[in-house]
């Protein structure tokens, strides 16, 4: 898949929604996540998130703050403005998420959003 293919050799920041898809095998979303994880496993890219057994970052008060300021500027839950920010202080180039309230210019952040990946991947 080219979204994938464009990923290679860059960080991912991972929200939690496509890691719950893969792991129940949701109909809708494992034909978009399986290759995504399946690249991670081969080492095409890194994937960062705040709470899960990839590269876990630890909410320190750099990405404490980071999340504030991105609450403050885009109205983002607290969760939600945690993932973002501990991707954007891993250096993170994209957010593959399906929360399409999420703004869309985080930062350096490209957002891949799945029902929009569903919609372009033939």
């Amino acid at each position: 898949m080219e979204w994938i293919d464009a990923l290679r050799g860059t960080i991912v920041g991972l929200d939690t929604a496509p890691l719950i898809y893969f792991i129940e095998e949701h109909p809708t979303y494992l034909p978009l996540v399986r290759p995504f994880f399946e690249a991670v496993d081969r080492g095409d890219f890194q994937i960062v998130t705040s709470a899960r057994q990839v590269i876990t970052v630890p909410v320190s008060e750099e990405v404490a703050e980071e999340a504030a300021q991105l609450r403050s500027a885009h109205g983002l839950r607290t969760p939600d403005a945690i993932q973002l920010a501990t991707a954007v202080r891993a250096r993170a180039s994209s957010f593959l998420t399906n929360d399409s309230r999420l703004p869309k210019s985080v930062a350096s952040l490209k957002l891949l959003i799945l029902n929009q990946l569903i919609a372009t991947t033939p």
